[in-house]
């Protein structure tokens, strides 16, 4: 089997343009956030509905991991962007024309399997487009595109809704946009990946923890189920808790609220450099510790203040702990299985994304968003503080000798 070398000119930053679509790409998936208030009020249904519409994001995502995650590998990155892409705008045209709760849980399967594509080839496209001498740019270029695109595509819709004519259509019509020139983008985009001649049949990558992985995969996969959890929390649940109990009926600054979630997680990512996976993975979930316990404090106190705060630290325990999680999963990983194990790591993430958010929105039926959300904290805080236990006691030998 031979395969075709793709040629990538070095004298462009093919990396930046790639970013640029990843990013356009990730924001259509919280293009929704700040808007279920406003669907709540025209469709009339529950906070426990808005979870699950949340949830089926979720399971679009794992769905795209486990059947798809490895076609780029095979078709190569262009061609699984761009299907991305269509999911995408097929994804905004079912929220253009939502008449009821059937196209808004089109929408979100659609979302979840476009952002499911884009994950793997978008990331894998920055960083192989990238010269030697601006790696270390493209990473941080690639984790900047994914959480600073889910970051501002809360904050767009929570302007153009707030500030602009027809809240429920206009911020799907500027993606839109936004997507035809993501298309047109990736058109001039350089294949960044080898692919094999004669092509080999498309198989379901699946998911693989390979025994010898499992004693540093396990306890990275509950870091990133609590993390994830978090910004579940806030992607689902807090814009509509500010609305109820903090009295922020201004669907921009819920976006921003979202938004800042986000960029502390890119925040978070970043400082795992300096501090090395093996150290951020406890002290990311010590982090993401103390900022659900402000989180906690401001469904008590009523702060939006203490709110913003607990996003800020929490987004950083995750972007800390997660980013070391997928590094040291990587680094134990057989290189033949490597690709199905980070496959894993995600699987788990998103399944701390919907599953615990959809327990917060059943709860709340009884106990109302505040009740719910305390024991969310609490649950979310005995992972996270074990897995930081756990961690420090496991590396307490190794730095004795």
């Amino acid at each position: 089997m031979s395969r075709s070398q793709p040629q990538v000119r070095s004298d462009r930053p093919w990396y930046a343009v790639a970013a640029v679509v990843f990013a356009v790409g990730m924001a259509g998936t919280t293009l929704p956030t700040p808007l279920y208030v406003l669907y709540r009020e025209e469709i009339g249904f529950s906070p426990f509905m808005v979870t699950v519409i949340f949830a089926v994001y979720a399971v679009g995502v794992i769905a795209a991991l486990l059947v798809a995650g490895n076609f780029s590998d095979v078709l190569g990155r262009r061609p699984v962007i761009f299907a991305a892409l269509v999911l995408s705008v097929l994804s905004a045209v079912c929220f253009l024309f939502e008449d009821g709760l059937v196209l808004l849980f089109l929408g979100r399967l659609l979302s979840g399997f476009a952002a499911g594509l884009l994950s793997g080839a978008a990331t894998a496209a920055v960083t192989e487009l990238a010269g030697p001498a601006e790696r270390s740019k493209a990473a941080f270029a690639a984790t900047a595109a994914n959480m600073g695109g889910l970051g501002c595509g809360a904050l767009l819709s929570g302007i153009l809704a707030e500030y602009a004519p027809y809240p429920l259509k206009l911020p799907y019509l500027v993606h839109l946009g936004l997507l035809a020139v993501g298309m047109l983008l990736v058109a001039v985009l350089p294949e960044s990946v080898e692919r094999p001649e004669p092509r080999p049949a498309l198989r379901p990558q699946g998911m693989v923890v390979p025994s010898q992985t499992r004693p540093v995969f396990v306890p990275a996969a509950l870091a990133s189920f609590a993390g994830f959890s978090v910004l579940g929390l806030f992607t689902a649940v807090a814009p509509s808790f500010a609305a109820q109990y903090l009295g922020v009926d201004n669907l921009a600054v819920a976006g921003a609220i979202v938004l800042a979630v986000f960029m502390a997680s890119t925040a978070g990512q970043l400082l795992m450099d300096r501090v090395g996976p093996v150290r951020a993975l406890p002290l990311g979930c010590t982090v993401l510790v103390g900022g659900l316990v402000l989180i906690g404090s401001s469904l008590l106190v009523e702060s939006l203040g203490v709110l913003v705060a607990g996003a800020v630290v929490a987004g950083i325990g995750q972007g800390m702990s997660f980013r070391a999680s997928v590094a040291e999963v990587s680094r134990v990983a057989p290189a033949q299985q490597r690709g199905a194990t980070i496959s894993a790591l995600f699987v788990a993430a998103y399944v701390g994304i919907s599953l615990p958010v959809v327990g917060i929105g059943a709860l709340a039926v009884a106990l109302g968003l505040r009740g719910a959300g305390l024991i969310f904290v609490g649950c979310v805080i005995v992972v996270a503080a074990a897995v930081a236990l756990y961690l420090a006691r496991r590396t307490e030998p190794a730095t004795a000798r």
